[in-house]
């Protein structure tokens, strides 16, 4: 397979809205059950050491604002994360919280137009954003000398956008385009991604983040205004800054965020998700897919579970990393050409994926028949001990690699969840750490077993015909063919 078509069955996932962070395991010498003892607590004090520098306070309005401050840093980054995305959306107006974050960097009451990026680059400034189910994030690095005045633009743009008509229609093109660019313009992701969504139509979770061309189109600069006077509130706003931080940031933020008012309604909330999951098995042709694949879910449960913890390891060993069950079958001679694995985790809902391109050998049943048989393994037989002190040691690397990035920190600390709020980074290392291989077969058994939902990526007729030759032919001539042409 052409690397131009293995990025494109890893941009599929990242299309229908996953992220992944990859993970690297170490070699282990197992031992014996007897002996093993897996203490990680030396390697994860530096999680405990950072969270007690940790400042956090709530001003009056509800908003929460945590600072951390880094010696011999010269700049700072900022994270505000609001508790508002697509699944706050009503019928006919998807895609809001995607295209309000848009109008963001699109002008204030009083920056109007550009000046907030114009701003930021002239100060060397780096920021972007994100949209999710959950969450919108806004996050920026600057030196620390534009603080006073980045944290009076941050409070600018969240209280008093400027809804033009103008700058609608602007960024409405550009999530036309974008839409354009990630989804509509790739082989099998609206196709791929309207299947996955349709499993959970009817809940908050059942359309995607970009929302609808249609709903994005009838999008008003009034109707925009009413999104933000809704869900744009201080008290569910997360802000935390990691960095230099003067002994006046604190007089700044209360200058900036403190007399901004909380509505009198009460914030939406919302329950989790139970679905009936039973096995599920579709198709679908594009006359542009290079090459067929299956698509391979699982629902799950959200970060508020208290599975969450077991089902984060369970996922690793099996689909993600680099010694995972998948990954052990790729050694010598595997079925797949490709196999990859980017879970989707909500707040109230979980999705695991894996997207698997097979040999010219191999069927796609061949190819789900292997992943069957691999969580049957999990299900029946506990994974040793040395296995699960890995699994937690490499999610343990993970976790304290992000103290390393100020940007990466502060965005992290600004998405706690609730029930973390006074440990935001050891809170939920203590879950993982508590989970035992009777937990990973538990959560296999009751989200992973016979209960798969399956969905068949099938490129035009004239390469499923090929397709099925090569898997009559021989082994060895199927592997001499497969060799010549990839």
């Amino acid at each position: 397979m052409t690397s131009a078509n293995k990025h494109f069955f890893i941009s599929l996932l990242f299309a229908l809205g996953f992220i992944s962070n990859g993970a690297i395991a170490t070699e282990q010498q197992p031992l014996s059950a007897v002996e093993y003892r897996c203490d990680l607590s030396a390697q994860a004090a530096p999680l405990y050491q950072t969270e007690q520098r940790i400042q956090y306070r709530r001003l009056s309005n509800g908003l929460q604002v945590r600072t951390l401050a880094i010696a011999d840093s010269s700049s700072i980054s900022i994270a505000s994360q609001f508790a508002v995305g697509s699944r706050n959306e009503i019928a006919g107006q998807t895609g809001y919280a995607h295209l309000f974050e848009h109008m963001l960097f699109k002008g204030s009451e009083h920056t109007p137009g550009d000046s907030y990026t114009q701003t930021m680059s002239e100060l060397s400034g780096q920021f972007n954003a994100s949209t999710f189910f959950d969450f919108t994030n806004y996050y920026l690095t600057i030196p620390t000398q534009a603080l006073e005045l980045s944290l009076w633009l941050e409070a600018d743009r969240f209280r008093y956008p400027a809804l033009t008509p103008a700058t609608v229609a602007n960024q409405q093109a550009a999530v036309y385009e974008e839409m354009a660019t990630s989804i509509d313009n790739q082989p099998y992701v609206r196709k791929a991604m309207e299947f996955l969504l349709a499993q959970v139509q009817g809940t908050p979770y059942g359309h995607a983040v970009i929302g609808s061309i249609a709903d994005v189109k009838a999008a008003t600069p009034a109707s925009l205004n009413q999104f933000h006077q809704n869900y744009y509130r201080p008290d569910a706003m997360q802000l935390t800054l990691v960095g230099n931080i003067p002994a006046q940031t604190n007089n700044w933020i209360d200058n900036s965020f403190a007399s901004w008012q909380k509505p009198a309604t009460a914030k939406a909330t919302m329950p989790d998700l139970h679905i009936d999951a039973k096995a599920v098995h579709a198709e679908i042709i594009d006359e542009r897919g290079p090459w067929p694949a299956v698509l391979l879910a699982w629902h799950t449960a959200g970060t508020n579970s208290a599975d969450a913890p077991a089902l984060a390891l369970l996922e690793a060993y099996l689909f993600q990393n680099k010694s995972s069950l998948i990954e052990r079958t790729s050694l010598q001679d595997p079925d797949q050409l490709l196999s990859y694995s980017i879970p989707l985790k909500m707040q109230h809902h979980g999705v695991t994926n894996l997207v698997l391109v097979p040999r010219a050998r191999t069927s796609l049943d061949t190819l789900t028949s292997n992943v069957d048989k691999l969580i049957e393994s999990v299900t029946i037989e506990p994974i040793p001990a040395e296995e699960l002190c890995q699994l937690k040691q490499i999610w343990l690397d993970k976790k304290l690699s992000i103290l390393d990035s100020p940007s990466a920190l502060s965005r992290h600390l600004s998405a706690t969840i609730e029930k973390d709020t006074q440990a935001p980074l050891t809170a939920q290392w203590q879950r993982i750490n508590a989970v035992s291989a009777a937990d990973l077969q538990r959560v296999s058994e009751r989200y992973f077993k016979h209960k798969r939902v399956r969905l068949d990526l099938l490129p035009p007729w004239h390469i499923r015909a090929a397709k099925t030759v090569l898997e009559w032919l021989p082994k060895g001539a199927a592997d001499s063919l497969e060799e010549s042409v990839m």
